[in-house]
């Protein structure tokens, strides 16, 4: 009759173990489409037999352990390809929008189509018409129109720089305030996780955790480090605390030299400038590395033009007889010239001193500055084609490099999901192993019932109720 009671034990148990089994494959088809939700599978295990007063009892129980299918490391490498890949989209959108200011696209490179080089070919063509007829007061009109045209360019390609650090600055601002939710989120699910589950994975409260992490990857690089009770850390790519246990430490930003600077840590301080990973990375990398040496060229550029135009002019008589004086106004330096660079309204020099009011001298010397090496020697036009030239090379490095991380977090996310992630398949498979181990669980417990009636009724036909 013992017999009897443990093995109707025994199948009860296989069949508590396969219905959670079909619950937990029923709970892996309703999460299928769920961001960061890990696969769960059933670990089977029976229980120790039993020893009483020296008798081995029957191993009398099966038991279902629901088992995440996670790996750590896997996990890690996609917030690392994560963090690279937003990072390089950071930057390659930024150069992007550069490009689309000059008017250029990835088949049309052409200095001299965009704006400011058709302001610098009309402005140099401007002076060798007035080379042909020096004293017509028309000609000398246009060299002063096309010249404020060329100032106008300069200024309005500082301007689209300095636009593109601004809305730089006020994306670095917003992403700082999405860092400080998903950081709260993470240090709360932290607490959670180390009560609950402290010895093992925490199943849906860990899918959580690591979802947060992995939009936080996005936004800035962070490196993970798990802890005790199954916490994790995380930390800055220069070593600043964003996480610890329970504990979220909230970024903020300031000011400093005109940018926007994020601080964070106790006491506050600004992070490095050069912090890598994530779209915030992306977009320091754009703003403080990629964007000052654009700016500082076209400085040099409209110094240069603005000083050997100026200098030649100075040199000459105007057809009133008064000496030449300078064309362009500019800064003392090239810092901002091409922001502040605009016409005087000056007569045009095209005599040389004592030559007489009719002479072509300096006209023919200004109209010579199109072919002259006036900055690193090259000529204006060649030193801006040059400059057009490595903003082409720049977003075409940042493509491919994009390219490559884009690939590389496809591959990191097919690799975890090979493991973590739901297939409709599989889930069927196993459904149908449950469902057939829970039929034939239920098939013993039907002919253990019948024979502990019979044994009930000692062999009679009476039904035992």
């Amino acid at each position: 009759m013992g017999t009897l009671t443990g093995l109707m034990s025994l199948t009860n148990a296989a069949l508590e173990a396969d219905q959670s089994a079909i619950n937990v494959t029923a709970n892996n088809v309703a999460n299928q489409n769920t961001a960061g939700y890990t696969r769960e599978t059933v670990s089977f295990s029976a229980s120790d037999a039993v020893s009483l007063s020296g008798y081995q009892g029957l191993d009398e129980s099966v038991s279902a352990t629901t088992v995440s299918q996670r790996s750590r490391v896997l996990e890690q490498q996609l917030q690392q390809q994560t963090q690279s890949s937003t990072s390089s989209t950071a930057v390659l959108t930024a150069l992007q929008n550069i490009q689309s200011m000059f008017g250029l696209t990835s088949s049309s490179t052409d200095a001299s189509s965009t704006t400011l080089g058709t302001a610098m070919n009309t402005f140099f063509s401007s002076l060798t018409a007035l080379s042909s007829n020096p004293t017509d007061a028309a000609t000398q009109t246009a060299v002063l129109t096309a010249a404020s045209t060329l100032a106008s360019a300069f200024n309005s390609t500082s301007q689209g720089l300095s636009s593109e650090v601004t809305s730089l600055n006020s994306q670095i601002a917003t992403a700082a305030q999405q860092v400080n939710g998903l950081t709260a989120t993470v240090a709360q699910l932290n607490q959670q996780i180390t009560t609950l589950s402290p010895n093992q994975d925490a199943g849906t409260l860990e899918d959580a955790r690591q979802q947060a992490i992995l939009q936080l990857s996005s936004i800035l690089g962070v490196d993970q480090i798990t802890t005790q009770n199954n916490g994790v850390t995380l930390t800055a790519s220069d070593g600043t605390v964003l996480v610890s246990g329970n504990q979220s430490y909230s970024l903020s930003t300031t000011t400093v030299n005109g940018n926007t600077a994020i601080v964070a840590g106790d006491p506050p301080a600004p992070l490095a400038d050069d912090l890598q990973g994530g779209a915030i990375g992306g977009m320091l990398q754009a703003r403080d590395q990629a964007i000052p040496p654009m700016q500082s060229a076209i400085d040099q550029l409209a110094y240069a033009i603005g000083t050997a135009v100026n200098t030649q002019n100075e040199a000459g008589t105007a057809s009133s007889g008064t000496s030449g004086t300078a064309i362009f106004t500019l800064p003392t330096t090239a810092t901002g010239a091409a922001a502040t660079i605009s016409v005087a309204g000056v007569a045009i020099a095209t005599a040389a001193p004592g030559e007489g009011t009719s002479g072509t001298t300096n006209a023919l010397s200004l109209a010579n500055l199109a072919t002259a090496n006036i900055i690193s020697g090259q000529t204006a036009s060649n030193n801006f084609a040059s400059f057009i030239g490595t903003l082409g090379t720049a977003v075409s490095s940042a493509t491919t490099q994009n390219t490559a991380n884009t690939a590389s977090l496809a591959q990191a996310q097919t690799q975890r999901d090979s493991l973590s992630a739901v297939s409709l398949d599989d889930e069927a498979t196993s459904l149908t192993n449950y469902q057939r181990s829970y039929e034939a669980a239920a098939k013993v417990f039907d002919i253990v019932d019948q024979m502990m009636a019979d044994a009930l009724n000692l062999g009679e036909q009476t039904p035992v109720s």
